[in-house]
């Protein structure tokens, strides 16, 4: 990461007179002749208007990614990543616990085995309700307000349902954790608006660790508290993330691109500074602008002809992955309990137990879990280097297609070794995918709706986490055969949904609004200082 914290040439578009402001020139400083005589320039956009009016008069202008770009990567993303890489430590742990604590209810309880589904599934029920209301809210009284207010939510009925006396409090108590859980996300977002474009993709994916970070330290957990102290302590406990997150909180900024699409310009001005103050880089020199838009998270301006398409194929991708990810979980549990997988692949049908069957899971159960869970790790590091190589959308592809051809060897008898490499393949590449899309989302939707797009992705992930258990446990026991065939053929579809996406968003600045001149892919044109020669900027 040095290189991110290298100076570095950032170009500053300079506004032609009122006969010439159909095109826009570039005049390039490095961030060491920067001052800090800081103006701010706004063009106000209705959402009828084709475009925006520039000043009339001759002057140097910066936007929020020319700013980031100059002052680099450095102290205050570090702090950034830590503080929203607790929000996801806290989130992954709130998921991994369904599966310790199920198994531990179902028998202190005596609860059939579709009560025990109900405990799960509530959750995701609550997450996707909730995650484009977290989505909207955020795009409208910004990212730090919503990502707050979802981890006061979960803190406080995560501790509550540590007290739930009975199995409908617990119900009640853990759906309204879900509806907390799902603003998790918006971390990404806000994460995602204050990275310059050659640290985003690794970043995010980096990110992504602090995931399964949260995933083994709720195993080691159970590990220690379950034998002992039991199940209550264990809910109280996995909230201590959430809660150090809320007590740093006060430091967490708000967005600036979200500032000055809102209009607190002022605000927006004095995050960059603390950037600059962080980082120890100076401010560039100019006017700063911004559109300026009042109607902003609005579910219609997914559906725009710029974003349709690239709207549709998400939801699916999202879908899928959800679909794939919990799938493969959940199947690695059904395949080993199952016993010889040459039984289960020649019955083509796992025998269904008595609902009441009950067995507290031991040390041992609790290793297999930490062992499979680490599968996650691998998967992430290979992604890491092909989405800076080969891009966002065939990252994504690559992901899908080996997923599915790990399915594959399912069909056949295999033994318990080679059962355990093959589902550790598809998890670690299918955990990989999750993170790509990540990545790629907050990229191709402008900031007016970025939260939106965000929340409205992750209420089909949670759709896709709600079907795949009666795919993966009910289904599974009617078929294997027909089991395995879903789930190798919605990657397949995904990973060509991958292909086709409009936009590849890797190197590209993140967009302001569905009015900027760089999203709809008008060309600009750029003058190099050092021979002052003219030439187009790519279109994108």
């Amino acid at each position: 990461m040095d290189n991110w914290t290298r100076s570095t040439t950032v170009s500053y578009k300079r506004w032609k007179d009122s006969e010439q402001r159909g095109e826009s020139d570039f005049v390039g400083h490095t961030d060491q002749d920067q001052g800090t005589d800081n103006e701010i320039c706004t063009i106000s956009a209705a959402r009828a208007d084709s475009g925006a009016n520039p000043p009339n008069k001759t002057e140097d202008t910066y936007t929020v990614d020319d700013a980031l770009e100059a002052l680099g990567f450095g102290k205050f993303q570090w702090k950034l990543s830590f503080l929203t890489g607790l929000s996801w430590i806290a989130d992954a742990m709130e998921m991994m616990i369904l599966s310790i604590l199920g198994p531990q209810l179902h028998c202190e309880w005596r609860l059939p085995g579709y009560k025990v589904a109900f405990i799960t599934s509530v959750v995701f029920i609550g997450m996707g309700i909730s995650s484009s209301v977290w989505g909207n809210f955020a795009d409208k009284y910004g990212r730090k307000a919503g990502l707050m207010l979802c981890m006061c939510w979960a803190v406080y009925y995560g501790l509550l349902s540590a007290f739930a006396p009975v199995f409908g409090w617990m119900l009640a108590l853990r759906g309204l954790v879900g509806f907390g859980i799902g603003g998790a996300p918006q971390s990404v977002t806000l994460y995602s608006e204050f990275l310059p474009v050659k640290a985003r993709g690794i970043c995010i994916m980096l990110i992504a660790a602090f995931w399964a970070i949260g995933a083994v330290f709720e195993v080691v957990l159970a590990l220690l508290v379950m034998p002992t102290l039991g199940w209550r302590w264990l809910l109280g406990l996995s909230t201590i993330p959430m809660a150090i997150f809320l007590c740093c909180g006060f430091w967490l900024p708000e967005s600036p691109r979200f500032d000055l699409l809102s209009g607190r310009r002022d605000r927006a001005m004095a995050t960059l500074r603390r950037i600059a103050d962080d980082n120890r880089k100076p401010m560039p020199q100019g006017k700063i602008i911004t559109y300026q838009q009042d109607a902003r998270g609005q579910i219609k301006d997914l559906f725009t002809p710029q974003y349709w398409r690239t709207t549709l194929l998400l939801w699916f991708i999202w879908f899928a992955n959800a679909f794939s990810y919990y799938g493969i979980i959940l199947l690695t549990t059904e395949l080993f309990q199952a016993g010889d997988s040459c039984e289960v692949t020649q019955g083509a049908k796992i025998e269904p137990a008595c609902s009441l069957e009950c067995k507290y899971l031991t040390s041992a159960d609790y290793k297999d879990l930490l062992w499979t869970t680490l599968a996650e790790f691998p998967g992430l590091l290979v992604i890491i280097l092909a989405i800076e190589y080969i891009g966002r959308r065939k990252s994504l592809a690559l992901c899908f297609f080996v997923f599915s051809l790990s399915i594959l060897p399912l069909y056949a008898c295999i033994g318990r070794i080679a059962l355990t490499i093959i589902i550790f393949i598809g998890r670690a590449f299918i955990s990989g995918g999750y993170q790509v899309v990540f990545v790629y989302t907050p990229e191709v939707f402008p900031t007016e709706n970025r939260a939106l797009a965000m929340g409205t992705s992750s209420t089909m992930a949670r759709m896709g986490a709600l079907i795949t258990p009666f795919v993966a446990q009910v289904l599974l026991r009617k078929s294997v055969y027909l089991t395995l065939s879903l789930y190798c053929g919605v990657c397949l579809l995904a990973g060509i949904a991958s292909l086709i996406l409009p936009i590849e968003t890797s190197g590209r600045g993140l967009q302001e609004s569905n009015l900027d001149p760089e999203a709809s892919g008008q060309t600009v044109t750029t003058i190099s200082q050092s021979n002052g020669t003219t030439h187009p900027a790519n279109e994108r």
